[in-house]
């Protein structure tokens, strides 16, 4: 008896997903060599979506002290200041192309700023 059941797209052995349907009249598990039939396959419909962010979540635009605009994708991160959720952040190439670049991040809160080398 089989520990795993339910969907074909993965080992009823081993619970390991199985590679996609091809030539051969069997599929078979990369990791435990079992193996399916691909009539099994027959009439499956594979669906997907892609669900995006509004704009208006995931853009900022802020005045700062001196009236210009602060701009940046919003991203969920902590401000090491005031310890409130939300800053944006915007990229820079500070050293030699071969190195990784700077992430500045602002916060929208008290718009304490931080930066990050990669």
């Amino acid at each position: 008896m089989s520990c795993f059941r339910g969907d074909p797209n993965f080992c009823s052995e081993c619970g390991n997903v199985l590679p996609l349907p091809g030539n051969s009249d069997t599929v078979r598990c990369p990791r435990c060599s079992f193996s399916i039939p691909v009539t099994e396959f027959s009439g499956q419909e594979i669906k997907s979506e892609v669900v995006f962010n509004p704009m208006e979540l995931s853009s900022v635009a802020l005045k700062d002290e001196e009236g210009s605009e602060l701009k940046g994708a919003l991203i969920d991160r902590r401000c090491s200041r005031c310890n409130k959720e939300g800053m944006i952040y915007h990229t820079r190439q500070m050293r030699s192309a071969d190195e990784g670049q700077t992430v500045f991040f602002t916060c929208i809160h008290c718009r304490y700023q931080e930066k990050e080398d990669s």
